[in-house]
């Protein structure tokens, strides 16, 4: 399933069910486990690498899409809808494929609403509400929100502030649960209505929401075609930030392939501490297995200085 379809029509049923706890804690430990021989020698880092999966082995049975990640080395998978149409079965079979390879789901997306858009508040929010029963199932921590599309007639104070305070009201159902939500950037090229195309709004979003379980997902693809500056806007609110997405500009494919220096990325994400998860979302122009891999330990390498 190809997220980037839900974030140019963001509209959809309204679903609705109690919110629930998830086990995992806010967070991600420190390190990396060397269960790959070529990580011996790679130091402690403070993040951990993930893979979204809707940009590799889309054509591949589920299991076998999950031995394709953990065959680059991988033990952590982003999910993007995939689990709305498994049965009880199903959930029972991917997640103990999961636990056998060692992988967890360490985030959530596909949310129809936006937090952007008051007219479709109730229904943003029993959206989460419903995704939380499904990440229980899961055991994922964190969940993807989106501004949603420009409102027309209404200005873009009144949309930032409703982008603040639909995420004040997201954060009720998830306090105390150990689940962070995390709002996106998309640039405009890609989806030319969408809202929060903007990082500096988003950072100030953020901290306008004033919630520890509410970070940004700072794209960095999306961010570059969007303005650049991107190191800059990292160090400046890098405790903000709760997930990172990786891609080249141009063409959506690994590190090293356009005009996004990483390396230098991946270092200044070290200096800085950050102890979230960096995610690879990127389409591989060769061998995925070999190129995902490659990635993977590049980001960890880098990050040593």
């Amino acid at each position: 399933m190809d997220r980037r379809a839900f974030y140019k029509t963001l509209a959809g049923a309204t679903l609705g069910t109690a919110a629930t706890s998830v086990k995992p804690a806010l967070g991600t430990p420190r390190g990396f486990p060397a269960t790959d021989p070529s990580d011996e020698g790679i130091a402690e880092t403070p993040y951990k690498i993930s893979i979204m999966l809707w940009t590799v082995f889309n054509k591949l049975p589920f299991e076998e899409r999950l031995e394709k990640v953990a065959e680059a080395g991988y033990h952590a998978v982003e999910l993007t809808g995939e689990s709305a149409i498994w049965t009880d079965e199903e959930f029972r079979k991917y997640n103990k494929k999961r636990e056998e390879l060692g992988i967890v789901f360490d985030t959530c997306a596909g949310l129809r609403h936006g937090a952007g858009d008051p007219s479709v508040r109730d229904a943003f929010l029993d959206e989460i509400r419903a995704q939380l029963r499904m990440m229980e199932k899961l055991e994922c921590p964190s969940l993807i929100v989106m501004s949603g599309n420009v409102v027309p007639g209404l200005s873009p104070q009144v949309q930032h502030d409703s982008c603040v305070e639909g995420l004040k009201r997201a954060a009720e159902l998830v306090e105390g649960k150990g689940i962070r939500l995390l709002l996106e950037n998309i640039d405009l090229e890609e989806n030319p209505h969408y809202y929060l195309w903007s990082v500096p709004e988003a950072f100030k979003i953020i901290e306008e929401v004033d919630h520890p379980q509410v970070r940004f997902l700072y794209d960095f693809y999306h961010a570059q075609i969007s303005g650049g500056n991107l190191i800059t806007h990292l160090q400046k609110n890098v405790e903000k930030v709760g997930l990172i997405h990786i891609a080249d500009v141009p063409g959506r494919h690994e590190p090293g392939t356009g005009e996004i220096d990483y390396i230098n990325i991946y270092k200044k994400l070290g200096e800085l501490n950050y102890n979230h998860y960096v995610a690879m979302e990127f389409h591989p122009s060769s061998d995925p297995v070999k190129i995902l891999a490659h990635a993977r330990l590049e980001a960890l390498r880098a990050a040593q200085g």
